[in-house]
């Protein structure tokens, strides 16, 4: 019996054989040209292809893990439409009279070594992205391409890493585990395992050995571990183990239509985040009692120019619709930092996560702002509507917000267009807005806590950095501290307070939210029964 250790991505128990996926060669000749017209004819018809595949993987993402994990292909077609990617590579056709493959390959490589020398790991990674591209650029241009449909099932994938568009490209149902050598707790590739329910294992101790391929193995998420081989005596235990978590699954659906109270009689509101209009089936499917975080910027990030009042109009009013007559909130644009729009022209920044982003691009592009709000409170009139603003560090900012509101409300008043009650609420998200909660808590209706900034602003670490994992801490006391008297704050004037970061769903910290007097826990919809039991149990 072998034993290898990895990070658990996804908990859970696989049993099946091994199938290790090795990428397809892609060896690149180096060939000089005469016809340069139809060479680049021949990259543009590889191009066309390729977007055509991006835009099917983006639709199949969409319906297997939700709108926002989907966004990442979406991120890819901007990449191979980008002009000074393009110009490369035809530049090397023309002008150095070399075929479409390598001018790919050189194009590449330059663009992902320059994203790698940057400062910010989120460019650096980038880098990935653009070699996914050319990748199947490449497969598409040498007729190597692979296809899913020559996976068997069922297995465990083992790979030396996963490019997003491999993950969401394999059926489902063939996938019983994923186990890379490489990757990260918080890439794309793991993100997307988690959202489809596969227990997954990433910086795996395993070698890619091609004997390991058809071996019986079993992968337990719980550990971080895979057999391969497993012993009799293993193989029981793993057996044992998977049945008692399928038995937990199933009686978590025991969870639908049962309230979320503790055992004390305190009802804590649980509610999903969403990235857009097709996540509501889930959130309705797990039962949830609302929507806590509606991520309004996919909307713009699935533009190719700033959406329209009408088409915000509609994609919130279908919402709220939707979820007939429960909580809704909708967070107002939120972009910068690790979300870039091309549309917008952000200037190049050092560090964007410090810098132009969120409330303080909508407080300086009010043209952008008032548009968003027009939708958001004519969209009210059809559902229970809360509009929550990112990145607030200031009350100055709150009163520059509910100028423009009540702007807003006046002309629509003029126009005889109904809106409904909504509330008003803020994200805190930096040690600044948390420390002056009792500040900002007289001006708003709720708080919105970000876990996800606020530990990364709290502990200077970057969480998406993998080798500062061993430093990041989400459970540190500072960070705790910060929710405490959040909480505090908001209740002491009033106001109700909320967790819609990743900290919400760590179950761990479950009966110290409720200890510390949390109204509200927003989750993906997928973690909704699991956060309901555990509630039931405080």
């Amino acid at each position: 019996m072998i034993v290898r250790e990895g990070k658990s991505v996804y908990k859970g128990v696989a049993i099946g054989s091994i199938f290790v996926y090795r990428k397809a060669e892609k060896a690149v000749n180096k060939v000089e040209i005469e016809d340069t017209a139809a060479e680049i004819a021949r990259f543009e018809a590889a191009k066309e292809k390729a977007m055509g595949q991006l835009k099917g993987l983006y639709e199949k993402a969409r319906v297997d893990v939700g709108e926002e994990e989907a966004m990442i292909f979406d991120v890819h077609q901007m990449l191979l439409d980008d002009l000074d990617y393009n110009e490369s590579i035809t530049g090397i056709i023309e002008n150095d009279k070399m075929n479409a493959e390598y001018a790919v390959f050189m194009t590449g490589e330059q663009m992902a070594a320059m994203f790698l020398a940057m400062d910010d790991d989120y460019m650096r990674g980038r880098a990935a992205d653009i070699h996914d591209i050319s990748d199947r650029l490449i497969s598409i241009l040498n007729g190597t391409q692979v296809s899913p449909e020559a996976m068997p099932e069922p297995v465990i994938i083992v790979a030396e890493d996963l490019a997003p568009s491999e993950t969401v490209q394999f059926d489902k149902s063939k996938l019983l585990a994923i186990v890379t050598q490489k990757g990260s707790a918080n890439s794309h590739t793991a993100i997307l395992a988690r959202t489809m329910n596969i227990p997954s294992l990433v910086t795996t101790d395993i070698e890619i050995d091609q004997e390991y391929h058809g071996r019986q193995a079993v992968v337990d998420g719980f550990a971080g571990l895979i057999y391969i081989d497993p012993d009799e005596e293993t193989m029981a235990k793993m057996v044992a183990k998977k049945k008692k978590a399928d038995e937990q699954r199933a009686l978590l659906q025991e969870m639908k239509g049962k309230e979320t109270v503790t055992q004390a009689g305190k009802h804590i509101h649980l509610y999903s985040n969403i990235g857009g209009v097709g996540d509501v089936d889930a959130v309705l499917e797990n039962d949830s009692e609302g929507i806590g975080l509606f991520r309004s910027e996919f909307l713009y990030l699935g533009c190719d120019d700033y959406p329209s009042e009408e088409v915000q109009f509609e994609a919130y009013k279908t919402v709220l619709s939707k979820m007939n007559g429960k909580k809704v909130i909708i967070r107002t644009l939120d972009i910068g930092a690790d979300k870039q729009i091309d549309y917008f022209d952000l200037p190049k920044e050092e560090n964007p996560a410090l810098g132009y982003r969120a409330i303080r691009i909508c407080l300086t592009r009010k043209e952008v702002f008032k548009t968003q709000l027009r939708a958001l409170f004519r969209a009210s009139a059809f559902g229970n509507l809360g509009i929550m603003f990112p990145m607030i560090i200031s009350v100055k900012e709150i009163e520059q917000i509910k100028e423009m509101v009540e702007e807003v409300k006046l002309e629509l008043a003029r126009e005889d267009v109904a809106v409904g009650d909504v509330e008003l609420g803020i994200m805190i998200e930096t040690p600044a807005a948390a420390v002056t909660s009792d500040l900002l808590a007289p001006h708003v209706d709720f708080f919105s806590i970000g876990t996800n900034d606020l530990s990364q602003y709290t502990l200077a670490i970057d969480r998406q950095n993998q080798s500062l994992d061993n430093f990041f801490d989400p459970h540190h006391e500072a960070i705790l501290r910060l929710i405490q008297m959040t909480i505090e704050n908001a209740h002491k004037y009033g106001a109700w307070c909320g967790i819609c970061g990743e900290l919400g769903a760590d179950e761990e910290l479950t009966a110290k939210f409720v200890q510390m007097g949390i109204d509200e826990l927003s989750v993906s919809p997928g973690y909704t029964l699991d956060l309901r039991k555990r509630i039931r149990e405080c």
